[in-house]
């Protein structure tokens, strides 16, 4: 990946994103030396512009980001940085520095989603290795996942109706866990369901 550092005499803006949530947490600056800091070291490393010198997000306070991944804009003048802040964000105290809370519970799906195609891309790939529960699903076929789909609604029905409420929440768990199987190995993700529903409401 070859960023241009020259455009911005030396820096580049660098836009952390939480990994999980998906939450833009703050915006510092990268000189290339804070890009590769952050990457061998796995802590987000800024460089500043007041102290004219790296440092390492979390150095004071103890809240590190731990360093998840990087992308660049088209004009590979910019960067995306995923992260997994480890404590509040903004010296404000606060989680980011928009004074936002970082929640956002969908922001897991796309993690186990990746974990998904993951395994669907690695089963039966690995010999002399059992594959995982979800690499065998997608060895056995869709007739298989589909089929766990259908289990797993039954016993969320099942327990809709006469079940306590903690088992009711896991059996909606396994039961949403499966669907997102069955559409990976349809081609589709979550996404593509929710762009669905979206279109149902602006056509109302």
């Amino acid at each position: 990946m070859k960023i241009d550092f020259e455009k911005g005499g030396g820096l580049v803006p660098a836009i952390i994103q939480d990994a999980e949530t998906a939450k833009v947490l703050m915006l510092g600056y990268m000189n290339e030396e804070a890009l590769e800091k952050t990457k061998s070291s796995g802590k987000i490393t800024f460089f500043s512009r007041s102290k004219n010198r790296l440092w390492v997000k979390g150095e004071q306070s103890g809240n590190f980001m731990e360093f998840v991944g990087v992308k660049a804009d088209c004009d590979k003048d910019a960067l995306l940085i995923q992260a997994r802040p480890t404590g509040p964000v903004c010296h404000t105290g606060s989680d980011t520095c928009w004074e936002e809370e970082n929640q956002n519970p969908l922001g897991f799906i796309n993690t186990l989603e990746d974990i998904i195609a993951d395994r669907k891309r690695n089963a039966g790939q690995e010999q002399g290795k059992k594959d995982s529960y979800v690499s065998s699903l997608f060895v056995k076929g869709k007739a298989k996942i589909a089929q766990k789909v259908g289990e797993e609604a039954v016993e969320t029905v099942i327990e809709a109706l006469d079940g306590p409420d903690d088992l009711f929440l896991n059996e909606n768990a396994d039961l949403l866990f499966h669907q997102l199987i069955l559409l990976q190995a349809r081609g589709f993700r979550l996404n593509d369901v929710l762009r669905v529903l979206k279109d149902r409401h602006n056509s109302r």
